[in-house]
């Protein structure tokens, strides 16, 4: 523990140098006693850590009258809107909107993080929440519950590396609960057996307490991440997407218009229950051009209260079909 404290503390040192007092590295290099290589590695380690925080002050107005209109349209609480990298018909960079997503979501989940109240926070799975809570800045939170809403045992029985609970348990020192399932069960009576174990029951009626929710949504089509992953075949994508499931939120798959599709994997998926409309803040953080159909899917089925997006998506899911 001391030796990362002691390069966090240099990387601090880098990082107030770099972008405070605008020093180039190899200043830095000369100033910390370091070759420029390793003051370039501190720089690079200080952002990834979350030391150095990006804010633009000025609200872009486009991403504001979006979010006022999806507010409107879809009934939410709350909702950002971040800038597409892209116009018109032109590609959009999906990896530069995951990096502003992370940003924004990373400030709202710090909202509820900070407060000193003791609070219970549900959280999904997925890229984008992933890079957001990588992005938090640590805290001293003991007093907090984390609970994941997905299996914590992959297809090949190693850890769900998409179950992120516990990289927000980490980054604010709180008790983390796990649901001890897999993801996908083999068949409908082993999900059964799965889901009435003590353990899954006792971390279930936790996660029914839950002061806010923080989730994902990922696609149904060749190639998803869930198929990538061995979570479900292609023939099972193929099914689902036959059902009319574009899109799916911890496993849960969902059809167009917004409804739960009910199917043979859904007998299967072990992920907690999720509820339209939610009675506590359930705030959905997704976004890039593959995403825009099951975003659009899950605003029509009133699943989220708040949202974190991007403009491109923001648009789509403003258009009428």
């Amino acid at each position: 523990m001391a030796s990362r404290n002691e390069k966090l503390d240099l990387a601090a040192r880098a990082a107030w140098m770099y972008y405070v007092a605008g020093n180039t590295q190899n200043e830095i290099a000369d100033h910390l006693g370091i070759s420029r290589q390793m003051a370039q590695r501190l720089v690079a380690y200080a952002r990834e850590s979350g030391l150095v925080k990006v804010r633009v002050e000025h609200p872009v107005s486009s991403c504001l009258e979006l979010a006022a209109a999806l507010q409107q349209r879809y009934g939410l609480e709350q909702c950002y809107v971040v800038p597409s990298e892209g116009a018109g018909d032109s590609v959009v960079d999906d990896a530069g909107v995951q990096q502003m997503l992370a940003v924004v979501g990373a400030e709202v989940m710090e909202r509820y993080l900070q407060q000193e109240t003791p609070l219970v926070v549900n959280v999904g799975s997925g890229r984008t929440l992933k890079a957001a809570l990588e992005a938090v800045t640590e805290m001293e939170r003991p007093q907090h519950r984390i609970v994941s809403m997905v299996g914590a045992i992959a297809a090949d029985g190693s850890s769900n590396r998409y179950d992120v609970a516990l990289t927000a348990a980490d980054k604010i020192q709180a008790r983390f609960f796990f649901l001890p399932a897999p993801l996908v069960a083999d068949n409908a009576e082993d999900m059964r057996q799965w889901c009435s174990h003590r353990v899954y029951r006792i971390v279930a009626d936790l996660a029914q307490q839950a002061d806010v929710t923080f989730i994902g949504v990922g696609t149904i089509a060749p190639g998803c991440p869930m198929h990538v992953d061995g979570f479900i075949t292609a023939e099972e994508v193929a099914q689902l997407q036959a059902h009319g499931a574009v899109g799916e939120m911890i496993g849960h798959a969902i059809a167009g218009d917004g409804r739960l599709i009910a199917s043979p994997l859904e007998e299967r998926v072990t992920s907690l229950p999720l509820t339209s409309p939610p009675a506590r803040p359930v705030i959905g953080m997704a976004g890039g051009a593959k995403k825009a159909e099951a975003i659009r899917a899950v605003l029509r089925g009133g699943w989220w209260s708040g949202l974190i997006t991007d403009e491109y998506c923001a648009r789509y899911a403003l258009q009428d079909e």
